[in-house]
């Protein structure tokens, strides 16, 4: 049967799938519109299907924030290669998963998938749509709802990294590059109050094995663990690190000559703690030809 190339643009118009896969739909259903899209609909299941086990390390972090609500949104949204993270229909769907979570009261990614949303019964459908489009696999890994009582600071470098701090002074300034230090420095806890008492004990015992393999005098040993683990302690700390802007001062100083606190922060980078597959670059243009098949 001949399939016009009107009707196939007509098919992707209702569906955004592919030109190849319009047409190859409606050779399959005998040229019937209705037919075509469930084909085009279990074509696209398949392919998500397929690619669901790919490990997915780029994308894109996203912030949303409903002053109305004083509610912050930090969302991480992951794809397989830089390519997809640039893609409109890529996008799209972070911005309408963003926009769902800071208007519904979502705790965890099960439920955030079963919800409905415009145009799909669930969100995972709406995901599963996109996979088949893309070629990729992509995920929706992880997503904070913060509610601030203070005034926040936001923050967000080339949609790889994000950052939110919760400060309880009305300083808009001071919020924002707090943010920012956040966004550069990586802290993992804000006070050493807060590390867990195993991780000091870990990092302490693994310090002091090093400094007894070094060689050291048995009576300074203790003196040089205890400050190599201070050290470790305010390089991961938020209060224990050099200000970026001004490396005279500590965060904590900082936020002493303002007599301010931080209620907390949050910071997402892409990728972060993902094990990425070890790939060749003939590899990787391979899997780009053969998703768009």
């Amino acid at each position: 049967m001949k399939i016009s190339a009107i009707d196939v643009k007509k098919l992707r118009a209702l569906t955004n799938a592919g030109m190849m896969d319009c047409k190859k739909a409606l050779i399959e259903s005998q040229g019937d519109f209705q037919k075509a899209i469930l084909v085009l609909k279990e074509s696209g299941q398949s392919k998500a299907d397929s690619k669901s086990g790919r490990i997915a390390t780029h994308g894109i972090v996203s912030i949303e924030i409903k002053e109305s609500k004083r509610l912050a949104l930090v969302l991480e949204v992951n794809c397989e290669t830089d390519f997809a993270a640039i893609d409109n229909q890529f996008i799209e769907f972070s911005n309408q998963i963003s926009n769902l979570l800071v208007n519904e009261k979502i705790e965890n990614i099960d439920q955030l998938l079963d919800c409905s949303i415009s145009g799909f019964e669930r969100v995972e459908d709406f995901r599963k749509s996109v996979v088949a489009k893309l070629g990729e696999n992509i995920t929706i890994r992880r997503f904070a709802r913060i509610f601030y009582q203070g005034t926040l600071g936001s923050y967000i470098h080339d949609n790889k990294i994000a950052a939110l701090v919760d400060l309880d002074i009305d300083d808009r300034n001071l919020a924002k590059d707090l943010a920012m230090h956040v966004a550069a420095s990586k802290p993992k806890y804000i006070a050493q109050t807060d590390i867990p008492k195993e991780i000091i004990d870990e990092e302490s015992r693994i310090l002091r094995s090093r400094t007894e393999q070094e060689g050291k005098p048995k009576e300074i040993i203790e003196k040089i663990v205890t400050g190599k683990l201070n050290k470790h302690l305010n390089e991961i700390t938020l209060l224990g690190q050099e200000y970026i802007k001004d490396s005279d001062l500590n965060i904590s100083q900082l936020l002493k000559k303002s007599n301010a606190t931080v209620n907390l922060f949050v910071r997402y980078e892409v990728g972060e703690g993902i094990e990425q597959e070890d790939k060749n670059f003939a590899d990787e243009v391979k899997e780009q030809v053969d998703a768009s098949k």
